[in-house]
């Protein structure tokens, strides 16, 4: 098993032994995704990992600034460590609604396993992506 397929087999592991714990008190419900933009291109910013919460609210702010007519869409990784199922499920949505408005879409800043996860996926078929000196 490489590296990357390792971690998100760990990655979807760790979601499904949290869904089933009783005390789900581990949730960072706080979660804030900060975007800047300028001209026609925005850069959001995802956290350290991205999951359903930080993943839903990521494709939240990537449609406003898609509504607001960005053109050039960034998602930063820099500070991901783990993407698990439902972040991919969550960014292959960003991909479409980018698509739909005509925008193209780079993630950013992305750690060598992920890089190795989105190419096993097939999603750097439909994204650029730039590597991080991690």
């Amino acid at each position: 098993m490489t590296k990357a397929a390792l971690k998100f087999y760990l990655s979807f592991q760790v979601l499904t032994k949290a869904r089933s714990a009783k005390n789900q008190n581990y949730v960072n419900t706080e979660t804030t995704i900060s975007a800047e933009s300028a001209n026609e291109t925005a850069t959001v910013f995802a956290n350290e990992y991205l999951n359903k919460l930080s993943g839903e609210k990521i494709e939240r702010e990537c449609k406003r600034q898609l509504d607001a007519g960005c053109k050039t869409l960034v998602v930063n990784f820099k500070e991901t460590e783990i993407v698990n199922s439902i972040g991919i499920s969550i960014l292959l949505g960003v991909i479409d609604a980018a698509r739909n408005a005509n925008a193209r879409v780079v993630f950013a800043d992305v750690n060598g396993d992920t890089i190795e996860l989105f190419e096993m996926l097939g999603l750097t078929n439909h994204v650029q992506v730039t590597g991080s000196c991690r």
